[in-house]
C-alpha cells in the first residue's frame, strides 16, 4: 500500500523518438519500500509541464488509495472481471461471452502490455489480422473499450486508446429468413412438440433463451398472451436481455390451440413445468435448443424443400421482423412486438425490404415509364412544318422501338 505522497514527475530522454514524461512514486509493504514508475506519454502529447501534471493527477489519487494500481492490460482485465462481469450487473450470457473473448483473444495478445503503451493504430491493425467475421472483430473492439473505460472510471487513465479504433461491423451477408409460405411448409412436416415450438417462435419472435425458459404458468390463456419473465442459457437461468424484453407478447388463436394440444400430450403439463422439457432429465431442465435444431428442425427444413438457407432459432425472430415489414406494420408496433429496447434497432431491420417487395416497387416504376411512353406515341399533335416531318417520324419510331424492347417485344 502506498503512503500519502505526491510522487515526482520527470522528463526523460530516449535513444529514439521524442522525450517522455515519467511519473515516479514508491510503495511500502511490510517495511520494504519499492519504487515504481509509469510513463505518462511523450512531450508531443504533453508539450508543457502543466499538461503532464494534469495527467499525473489521476495517478496521485490512486497511489494514495488502498488498491494496487493495474499496470498491464492483464491486471486491468482481472479487476474489470471481478467488479464488472458480475451477475448483479450483467446477464449470464454476456458474462460468459465477454469472459471467453478476454481469455482467448485480448489477454493473450495484450496482457503483458503496459496500459500507457496500448496504441490505437496497433489495436486497429491487430483486429484486421483476425480471421473472424466483422461482427466478431467489432465485439472484441467494444469489449476492449469497456475495459479501458473501467480504468478511466477508477482514474487510472485519462484516455481510452480504443475510442478511435476503426472496425466495421457490416455483415458479410444478410441473415436468411423464412417467408410465411416457408414457415407453413415447415410446420406441416413437424411433430406436435416441434410444431408448437416453431409456431410460438415464429409468431412471437421470442429469443431461444426466452423460449426454453417458459413454463406453463407463463401462458395466459384468458388474455391470450405469453409473459416473458426469465431467460435460460446452457441451463443457467437469469434475467431477460433488456427490461423491454419482459413485456408480454400476444398469441394468435392458432398458436394457443397448438399449445393446448401439446400440453395434453406433454408428460410434464404442470403449471411449474417447462413448456418444452427434457425427458432425458425427467423434466427438471428444458430441452437443449441447439440439439433440437440440429437433430429435428434442420432435417425438417430439407423435407419441406427449404434449402440453401442457414436457419437457426434467431432466424424465426428475423423472419417475424421482415414479414412485419412486408405486411406494412408501422415501426412503433413492430418495436413493441419484437420488444426492442429502442426503435433504432427495429429501424435497422425495417430498412431491409425483402426482395419481393423491392421487385414489386421497381415494377411499378417501370410500368409508369411504359405508360408514359405509350401516351407520348398516341397523343395528337398539331400539323408539323415541312422540314420537321422526317425528324418527328424518326423520333416516333425510336419511342415505339424503346417501349417494345423494354416490354420484351422483338
Amino acid at each position: 500500500m502506498s503512503r500519502l505522497q505526491q510522487g515526482s514527475l520527470l522528463k526523460l530522454k530516449r535513444k529514439s523518438g521524442p522525450d517522455v514524461w515519467v511519473f515516479r512514486w514508491y510503495e511500502e509493504t511490510n517495511g520494504v519500500r519499492t519504487y515504481r514508475k509509469r510513463t505518462l506519454g511523450t512531450v508531443a502529447r504533453y508539450p508543457h509541464l502543466r499538461d503532464a501534471e494534469k495527467a499525473a493527477d489521476a495517478l496521485r489519487n490512486t497511489i494514495n488509495s488502498e488498491f494496487e494500481v493495474p499496470e498491464t492490460v492483464s491486471e486491468l482485465v482481472t479487476h474489470y472481471r471481478k467488479h464488472e462481469l458480475t451477475e448483479e450487473k450483467k446477464a449470464y450470457a454476456t458474462i460468459e461471452a465477454n469472459t471467453l473473448y478476454l481469455a482467448n483473444h485480448i489477454v493473450p495478445k495484450w496482457g503483458t502490455t503496459y496500459l500507457q503503451d496500448v496504441r490505437t493504430v496497433d489495436v486497429e491493425l491487430w483486429l484486421h489480422t483476425l480471421t473472424f467475421a466483422p461482427g466478431t472483430r467489432s465485439k472484441i473492439r467494444n469489449i476492449m473499450s469497456a475495459v479501458f473505460n473501467h480504468a478511466i472510471r477508477h482514474e487510472w487513465m485519462d484516455r481510452n486508446p480504443i475510442t478511435k479504433v476503426r472496425v466495421s461491423a457490416k455483415r458479410l451477408r444478410e441473415p436468411d429468413v423464412l417467408s410465411p409460405a416457408e414457415i407453413a411448409s415447415l410446420i406441416a412436416v413437424l411433430d406436435l412438440r416441434e410444431r408448437a415450438m416453431v409456431m410460438l417462435a415464429g409468431s412471437t419472435g421470442l429469443r431461444r433463451s426466452e423460449l426454453v425458459a417458459l413454463t406453463w404458468a407463463d401462458i395466459d390463456l384468458e388474455l391470450m398472451q405469453v409473459n416473458v419473465r426469465r431467460s435460460c442459457v446452457r441451463n443457467h437461468f437469469g434475467d431477460t436481455k433488456t427490461e423491454a424484453s419482459r413485456k408480454p407478447v400476444p398469441l394468435h388463436p392458432s398458436v394457443v390451440k397448438c399449445l393446448d394440444l401439446w400440453r395434453k400430450e406433454s408428460p410434464y403439463p404442470g403449471e411449474t413445468d417447462f413448456l418444452f422439457p427434457s425427458t432425458r432429465l425427467k423434466g427438471k431442465k428444458p430441452l437443449s435448443p441447439d440439439t433440437l435444431l440440429k437433430k429435428v428442425i434442420r432435417p425438417a427444413l430439407k423435407r419441406a424443400r427449404i434449402e440453401n438457407k442457414a436457419i437457426g432459432w434467431h432466424s424465426f425472430r428475423h423472419s417475424l421482423a421482415t414479414n412485419l415489414r412486408s405486411a406494412g406494420v408501422d415501426l412503433k408496433t413492430a418495436q413493441e412486438l419484437l420488444r426492442h429496447a429502442n426503435s433504432r434497432i427495429t429501424l435497422d431491420v425495417y430498412t431491409r425490404a425483402i426482395s419481393a417487395t423491392k421487385r414489386e416497387a421497381n415494377n411499378r416504376v417501370m410500368e409508369m415509364v411504359f405508360e408514359a411512353g405509350e401516351k407520348a406515341l398516341s397523343a395528337p399533335s398539331s400539323a408539323p412544318s415541312k422540314g420537321a416531318k422526317g425528324e418527328m417520324k424518326k423520333g416516333a419510331d425510336r419511342s415505339s422501338t424503346l417501349v417494345s424492347t423494354l416490354k420484351g417485344g422483338s
